[in-house]
């Protein structure tokens, strides 16, 4: 690297399901500039569009000259690496950013910058739980995956835990089960009148209120809801489970290592204090962090170990 870096930069990009995060910054890794556009998740939107956001995101933070390296993190790219080279392959059609790909541009997947964003160490854990979920380890030049198959299965999701809640509210409606605290909050909240409103509010457009619910059930098992609590505390289960095969995958038992955890779903303490009980059974040397920084810092990171020193 040379020595005069005053006006030599690299770009992050972390690209989700509902917005793109782009960040500038100095070789020291001080961010410059951010810029935020829409969602590029190519499998939700498609490449060309995804593409599209990525180039506006870079383009709203970008200098002139010394762009060294850019890193972007996607989601989809690990299970489907044919999304990588065809995202790929778009952006640098993009005449107006493809002269700063002079340096190194490399696609890689949104998982390892979360985890990065959580940690200086390239050996680990992650803990995803947010709309979906997912743990994914890295140790030496061995990864472990485990769940992040999609909305019909991962445990422990916003959607499973939403899915269940919305379900105990069905069967409170219909007196096939217990009272739940949940169901008052979902007309609250939801702002509906009775049950087909409710009904047809949440099919319409289930994606989006089927991970609410889980919010739900995290405000009822607050108000002592017993329902809740076993639906939270199932998803620690679940997301604990993922993260024990993943541990005994790469031999972390006896080890110190960080595991970072990312997602919405454990601002329900009963989730996070579950999963940290489960996982300590079995490496009682674990260390959890829950990142301060943007996921894109991650993303800035992975960029700065991609230039030679």
């Amino acid at each position: 690297m040379q020595k005069n870096n005053q006006n030599q930069y690299v770009i992050g990009v972390d690209g989700g399901g509902t917005k793109t995060v782009a960040a500038l910054s100095n070789l020291k890794g001080k961010i410059l500039k951010m810029a935020k556009t829409g969602s590029s998740s190519p499998v939700n939107i498609g490449v060309e569009r995804a593409a599209e956001n990525i180039a506006k995101s870079i383009k709203k933070v970008l200098r002139d000259s010394g762009i060294l390296s850019t890193f972007i993190g996607l989601a989809a790219v690990q299970e489907q690496p044919r999304l990588k080279k065809a995202v790929k392959r778009e952006i640098l059609k993009k005449k107006e950013i493809s002269p700063i790909f002079k340096g190194k541009l490399e696609i890689g997947s949104d998982q390892i910058v979360a985890f990065r964003s959580g940690t200086n160490e390239k050996e680990g854990v992650l803990l995803i739980a947010g709309t979906g979920c997912v743990a994914h380890g890295w140790r030496k030049d061995r990864e472990v995956k485990v769940s992040g198959w999609g909305w019909l299965n991962d445990e422990g999701s916003a959607f499973w835990v939403g899915q269940a809640a919305f379900q105990a509210l069905l069967k409170d409606l219909d007196k096939r089960g217990p009272k739940t605290k949940i169901t008052n909050l979902a007309f609250k909240e939801l702002k509906v009148k009775d049950t087909q409103e409710l009904l047809k509010k949440v099919y319409s457009c289930p994606m989006e209120i089927i991970p609410f619910f889980s919010v739900l059930a995290d405000e009822a098992s607050k108000k002592g809801d017993k329902i809740a609590r076993e639906v939270l505390k199932e998803a620690g289960k679940e997301l604990a489970l993922s993260t024990k095969v993943v541990i005994e995958g790469l031999g972390f038992q006896k080890k110190a290592f960080p595991l970072v955890l990312v997602g919405g779903v454990f601002k329900a303490k009963i989730v996070e204090r579950v999963v940290r009980r489960e996982v300590k059974k079995i490496a009682p040397r674990v260390k959890f962090i829950r990142p301060k920084e943007e996921p894109v810092t991650g993303a800035v990171k992975l960029a700065l170990e991609k230039i030679k020193r």
